[in-house]
């Protein structure tokens, strides 16, 4: 109990942060609704759900005192099943096809409201996994963790994008998940819309986590703290 109360005092300011970040972004989906009586951005709020999972798995793990490497294991695998949901929602801006016109600058301050809340929770999650594997990787491998794990989280989401497959497909439908992919990397010319988009998608979110080094570093330093 102690140490989840020092947790708390710690990452007051990033808890804090999320917060009023994810309630703006609810009151203008509210205004949206209530401007255009439309429930068209409703599916904003699942995804943010979706993305917010990774963020409550790392930060459950940083609550354990000391986890077991078998359960480091098991959570690391579920949570880079669910990873990719939360830089997901960038693309939700496809959507802004389908918006009325005159609405069109309304979608737009939405979309990208949820959008930079999936970002945010993407990098503080993929901090905390970095520090709960601190102890079990070798710093020759460890160097190469953040990079691995973009490129893996943009292959993710071009599968949810494109091919329209969920996290949980894996265990329910994995034959044609992994058909799929397995035709990717065999048909690397045929898929070259999907290794295009999982580069280019991989150095945005490299590009896009020095940023957010850079801009919250007092944030980050803080939320480092276990």
């Amino acid at each position: 109990m102690e140490h989840i109360k020092q947790l708390l005092f710690n990452r007051f300011k990033t808890f804090a942060l999320i917060t009023s970040s994810i309630f703006l972004s609810t009151i203008l989906l509210m205004v949206r609704l209530k401007l255009t009586h439309s429930l068209f951005l409703l599916f904003l709020v699942w995804n943010l759900f979706l993305a917010t999972i990774p963020f409550a798995i790392t930060t459950y793990l940083i609550c354990l005192p000391k986890p077991s490497k078998k359960q480091l294991i098991i959570w690391f695998g579920i949570w880079l099943l669910f990873l990719p949901n939360a830089p997901y929602m960038v693309t939700d801006l496809i959507h802004l096809r389908l918006s009325e016109g005159h609405m069109l600058w309304l979608d737009i301050i939405v979309i990208n409201a949820f959008a930079f809340n999936g970002l945010l929770l993407y990098y503080l999650s993929v901090l905390d996994m970095k520090s709960l594997l601190t102890p079990y990787i070798s710093i020759s491998v460890f160097k190469y963790f953040p990079t691995a794990i973009f490129f893996l989280s943009s292959f993710g989401i071009y599968l949810g994008r494109f091919l329209r497959y969920n996290s949980w497909e894996l265990l329910s439908n994995p034959k044609y998940l992994l058909m799929d992919i397995l035709d990717i990397f065999l048909n690397p010319l045929s898929n070259r819309w999907a290794w295009l988009f999982t580069l280019l998608f991989g150095l945005l979110l490299i590009v896009g986590s020095k940023i957010f080094k850079h801009l919250f570093s007092p944030i980050f330093s803080n939320h480092s703290k276990r």
